[in-house]
């Protein structure tokens, strides 16, 4: 008779420890994004992030991580409902899915990712939704699109698991539907008033560049608790993290220098961004040198996205969410299809550059099903809310800012 799962001290106390880095990511984009958007509208868009850390951590205790997780219900689409309200989910290991440590922190773990991701799509809509459409939004979007999405990716029988999708801490699950959701939110809701006449500059870049470090930091829990276990793999990953980050990094504000002729800190902190995102999904499977690459282009695509969904489609996605997170994440999705590789992580697989080409197709056809899906699952959410309550603040209230008019409030006594 096999013996039970036997609790690795090292590896709990990692993984909690990621947990809370993670947990520090939401309130640190709630500074991102804050330091971005105009004055009159800091306090509503640091309440996004506030508050969905609350809303989520309730709504994944309830039903969202037995929808993601728990046994699959036969066709890999989703998960049953015996694991709600953590039902079954306690100090006991899940050989499924972390055999060291306790089947609690692994949920607790896996909750800030169900936090940050519909957090990351507030910055498309910032300056002009209703908070009460952003509540009901936020948590129908968890439900149904990230829930549905993690569980293919990351849940025992998921489909997209089974077809060998590797996606080591949410390039796919996490960046991609926030980043296509976020476009598709900035088309709904159309532009904010003045755009294309006036500047929307941000207002406090120092907030921004606390916010993208405070990021960077979390980011090693995101990628680096990943492994699950307190090792050689968990180093690889952090290592990689680092190294991505650090060439977009550069490489976004020596674009944007060469460009716009001066080196931005804006482009040092949202290239810094870029890399953690394209370099997620990879995190455990590519090598120092491949990282090196997945951030140069990330640098390089993400800044050129940015001036072509402004300029050229005139879509107003306020703060780039889709820019970075939808370009970086389907770049690093598609990248771990070229750059993976077994002396990395055996229990992934290689890469085009690894002799293994179908990895390539694989990934691909996750990043179009994950377009697809989140996608259309925000068009029909956001249009079901419009028809009930309305997603867009009056006129009047835009041009007199959210904080006010939708918290009764101002961040700054001046």
């Amino acid at each position: 008779m096999p013996s039970a799962p036997e609790i690795n001290a090292g590896d709990t106390a990692w993984l909690l420890a990621s947990a809370a880095l993670v947990m520090l990511m939401t309130p640190a984009l709630g500074f991102f994004y804050g330091g971005l958007v105009r004055r009159k509208n800091v306090l509503s868009t640091l309440m996004h992030s506030w508050f969905i850390l609350a809303l989520i951590s309730v709504q994944w205790v309830l039903w969202g991580y037995s929808l993601t997780f728990s046994p699959d219900t036969g066709l890999g689409i989703i998960g049953g409902l015996s694991w709600v309200g953590l039902n079954g989910v306690g100090q006991e290991p899940n050989a499924d899915y972390a055999a060291t440590v306790p089947h609690l922190a692994y949920m607790a773990f896996q909750m800030m990712f169900a936090v940050i991701t519909p957090a990351l799509i507030t910055g498309a809509f910032a300056e002009r939704k209703r908070f009460k459409a952003f509540v009901l939004f936020s948590l129908l979007w968890a439900t149904f699109v990230y829930d549905p999405v993690a569980h293919w990716v990351w849940g025992t029988g998921g489909w997209l698991r089974v077809l060998g999708t590797l996606d080591f801490a949410g390039g796919t699950v996490v960046h991609i539907t926030s980043g296509i959701s976020a476009l598709v939110a900035a088309v709904v809701l159309g532009k904010r008033k003045g755009h294309g006449v006036q500047t929307f500059d941000p207002h406090d870049l120092t907030m921004v560049v606390l916010g993208a470090g405070m990021l960077w930091f979390g980011w090693f829990g995101f990628n680096a608790g990943s492994a699950l276990t307190a090792g050689g793999l968990a180093a690889s990953a952090f290592v990689v993290t680092n190294t991505a980050a650090a060439m977009a990094a550069l490489t976004w504000m020596t674009v944007s220098w060469i460009v716009h002729r001066r080196p931005s800190v804006l482009g040092a902190a949202a290239g810094a961004v870029a890399g953690l995102v394209a370099i997620t999904p990879a995190s455990g499977y590519v090598s120092v040198s491949a990282s090196i690459i997945i951030g140069l282009g990330a640098g390089v695509l993400c800044f050129f996205a940015v001036t072509v969904i402004k300029e050229r489609f005139g879509v107003d996605d306020a703060l780039d969410v889709f820019a970075v997170h939808g370009v970086g994440g389907t770049w690093g999705a598609i990248a771990t299809g070229i750059f993976a590789s077994v002396a990395v992580n055996a229990a992934g697989a290689n890469g085009l550059i690894n002799g293994n080409p179908q990895q390539v197709l694989t990934q691909v056809i996750a990043v179009v099903v994950a377009w697809v899906y989140s996608g259309t699952m925000t068009f029909v959410i956001l249009k079901a809310i419009d028809a009930v309550i309305g997603v867009r603040v009056p006129e009047d209230e835009e041009v007199l800012g959210l904080d006010t008019t939708q918290h009764g409030e101002v961040a700054y006594q001046l």
